[in-house]
């Protein structure tokens, strides 16, 4: 349920910078598998009057607590004419409050040992705090804050501008590649908002006014549209207490909150696009229309792109990158939507290496899935990899407040964190030949030739 790595690094929507995410890890306390990833997760949820779901993971291996807030708002509840704005809102909530000073937030978390992110997606927003659990109060008071009084005004408003429009920079205009994630949806979606992309267009938060902001925050950021996740090293009954301290008199929001319904057309036949950057090598994108999230042909072709991509032994790894030499790097994965998606597979070429070579060296290992059934011991390493994963997601505090977090946010059903294992295991080789029949094909695809300029014709 997590968003896939590389495509969050595609995104470029983390709060803090890698450094300073790297430096943090390497000064927090190493942290114990949690206790519950070798059995069932289990947790207590509860609503308050306000409409704000709570959910509580108990787990004493490790004296620290997560505390997170998710916001069921991403990119694709924007005004078209003011894109970017979900994204430009995780950066000025921590522009302080009413009672927590401008520029305090980080400092308060960080000085009382712990370490806090953020970020965005097309669906929502997720903030957390991981913290000494004598310091759950602090971190709840916090998040209270940042949903019942944030500041907002124009010092604030200015001085994120600033900063998005750095992360712009470093995180898309400057970044190898940078670009690719917008060239995707921008033209594998031709309605469906989707078609941006969190960082959204610069000039339409230039253009913005205060009163604009004020009721995105009014409208997105209230009880009734988030659910607050802790877990760790809490007591049930003394936990509750400090969330009806700090949330039950926060006033459940009163605007109708919107919702997209725009349904993108059936692609019927392939696009092709070329797209020139600041790059050394070329690259090759297949994107493909996929289903949304938690259906089930979601988790069939979440194990098609591991078939293709994933370790040393992976299609795409042992036949292009490591016998034909063909790339530098490849892979695979799914956008994870609440809304239909996109499978994309990637392939940054060689030296030397034309992309039309590269792509049918692709579309071969493509077709591999698309015309016969894999073999046992192919089957029987994906749902080992499958296995993994799942168990490793949810060695940690951080990972299940995270998973019942989005389990919750796109399905209410938390409990996702205990059954979705068995969602990919009753997948069978037929199903995954079928699944791939139907969405690998050229039909439903968009090809991005990703070329240096300097092969651009003047």
């Amino acid at each position: 349920m997590k968003l896939n790595a590389f495509y969050a690094l595609l995104l470029g929507t983390s709060l803090l910078s890698a450094p300073a995410i790297a430096q943090q890890k390497a000064t927090a306390p190493a942290a114990k598998p949690a206790a519950a990833a070798q059995g069932r997760i289990k947790f207590t949820e509860y609503d308050l009057a306000n409409g704000l779901h709570v959910i509580l993971h108990e787990d004493h291996a490790t004296p620290i607590v997560t505390v997170s807030v998710m916001y069921h708002v991403g990119s694709k509840n924007e005004d078209p004419k003011r894109t970017g704005f979900a994204h430009f809102f995780e950066h000025l909530l921590f522009e302080g409050s009413e009672n927590i000073g401008r520029g305090e937030y980080m400092k308060l978390v960080q000085a009382n040992g712990g370490q806090l992110n953020a970020n965005t997606s097309q669906d929502r927003t997720f903030y957390f705090e991981t913290m000494p659990s004598n310091q759950l109060e602090l971190a709840l008071w916090m998040e209270s804050e940042r949903m019942f009084q944030a500041k907002i005004d124009d010092i604030g408003v200015e001085t994120q501008r600033k900063v998005v429009k750095e992360e712009k920079k470093q995180s898309y205009d400057n970044r190898p590649y940078g670009q690719l994630i917008n060239v995707i949806f921008e033209n594998l979606y031709t309605v469906h908002p989707y078609r941006w992309s969190p960082i959204g267009k610069e000039q339409y938060i230039d253009e913005a006014k205060i009163g604009e902001f004020m009721d995105f925050y009014k409208t997105f950021y209230v009880p009734n549209n988030a659910v607050l996740v802790i877990g760790g090293d809490i007591t049930e009954a003394q936990t509750k207490t400090l969330i009806d301290k700090y949330f039950s008199t926060i006033p459940k929001g009163t605007k109708a909150i919107p919702r997209p319904t725009e349904v993108e057309p059936v692609q019927t036949a392939e696009k092709r696009v070329n797209f020139y950057d600041n790059v050394q090598l070329p690259a090759v994108i297949l994107a493909y229309h996929c289903p949304a999230m938690g259906t089930p042909d979601y988790y069939a072709l979440e194990l098609l792109n591991q078939l293709l991509s994933k370790g040393k032994s992976s299609f795409f790894q042992k036949e292009i990158v490591d016998k034909q030499q063909k790339a530098v790097a490849v892979g695979a994965f799914t956008s994870s939507n609440e809304d239909p998606g996109a499978v994309v597979m990637y392939g940054i070429a060689n030296m030397g290496i034309k992309t039309e070579d590269l792509e049918k060296s692709m579309d071969a290992e493509i077709a591999r899935v698309t015309s016969a059934v894999i073999s046992d011991l192919e089957y029987k390493k994906l749902m080992n990899q499958v296995e993994n994963d799942f168990i490793s997601q949810n060695s940690r505090v951080a990972g299940i407040v995270e998973n019942l977090a989005t389990a919750y946010t796109y399905f209410k059903d938390a409990n996702l964190v205990n059954t979705e294992l068995q969602r990919y295991t009753k997948i069978t080789k037929e199903d995954l030949l079928r699944v791939a029949k139907k969405y690998f094909t050229k039909e439903n695809r968009l090809v991005v030739y990703y070329l240096p300029k300097s092969e651009e014709k003047k």
